[in-house]
């Protein structure tokens, strides 16, 4: 994700605060611009890395920079905070690395606009409104529009990508769900800290056997860093100015811009061109996520990163 998106926990909503530098509204934009240049960047370590060497970098520099900013205190744990914690931090790092190797093989609009559905899926199944099986017809056309129909679609979207894309998706409503019981244990800092500790528990081995380690250059390592910090430390910082001052409903209709966003950053950053009916795809996700939000009654998932 992109991180589109791992640290962010249940909102507190509240009375706007004093001094803060910078609104809400735009610290939301500029959270969800960050991940997906965070993720345009880590495209680009793709050659030299690969997909999965990419994701166990940015999750163990990630992780290093939230365990110094937050310094959980890992001792005073007990049995019931390590319970809730390690799965959603197994779910954390399998949904970033499947992400990426979904991002090796489509668009990274097409990816973030697939893997918007398990959020969506998350949301709408939460409620009991009729309404909502418009916002199902929305996102089921969006996903009609992006499938393999024919010769000439294959050739223009890598099946097995869209599929990796989905199961992204899928281990981001897993997280969804693990981090409402990981909320009641601990502080939204000690969460996301102690979960992208297992995260890179998770992904480490990995590069180790792929020889990752060896080919990461002083050059490599920065670049690294500055996905970690653009995916991870920067969103988060902004989205927790927002998520103190705006109502979730209004969090929940700015997110689904991410898609949409995340279509410009491949095509400002990676020249990836979408079609017609894939810009079309994307609005149609995006119009049913927004619908959502509009028409739920509780607080907004966190996302993914």
């Amino acid at each position: 994700m992109t991180m589109r998106r791992e640290e962010r926990t249940t909102p507190v909503n509240g009375a706007p605060g004093r001094g803060r530098p910078l609104a809400p509204v735009p610290a939301v934009l500029l959270g969800m611009v960050s991940v997906q240049g965070g993720a345009a960047v880590a495209k680009d370590l793709f050659p030299a890395l690969g997909a999965l060497g990419t994701a166990a970098a940015r999750i163990t520099l990630s992780a290093l920079v939230l365990l110094a900013a937050f310094r959980p205190p890992l001792a005073r744990f007990g049995r019931a905070h390590w319970r809730a914690v390690i799965p959603y931090g197994l779910v954390l790092g399998a949904m970033n690395s499947i992400f990426y190797l979904a991002l090796e093989r489509i668009p990274l609009g097409l990816a973030v606009t697939l893997e918007f559905v398990g959020p969506l899926a998350v949301a709408v199944l939460g409620s009991r409104r009729p309404s909502d099986l418009l916002w199902v017809l929305l996102a089921a056309a969006g996903i009609a529009l992006l499938l393999p129909w024919n010769a000439a679609q294959v050739s223009g979207l890598d099946p097995l990508g869209a599929v990796l894309a989905l199961v992204a998706g899928g281990c981001w409503a897993a997280y969804i769900l693990l981090g409402g019981r990981v909320s009641r244990h601990f502080t939204d800092g000690h969460a996301v800290a102690t979960g992208m500790l297992f995260a890179m528990l998770l992904v480490l081995p990995f590069a180790v056997v792929d020889g990752v380690l060896g080919r990461l250059t002083p050059p490599l390592l920065g670049a690294g860093l500055g996905v970690a910090l653009l995916s991870s430390a920067v969103p988060y910082t902004l989205e927790m100015v927002a998520l103190r001052e705006l109502p979730s409903r209004t969090f929940g209709i700015l997110m689904s811009l991410e898609p949409a966003i995340a279509a410009l950053a491949g095509l400002l950053f990676l020249s990836e061109r979408l079609a017609a009916l894939q810009w079309l795809a994307v609005a149609l996700v995006s119009a049913a996520s927004a619908g959502a939000a509009l028409t739920a009654t509780g607080t907004p998932p966190p996302l993914e990163a």
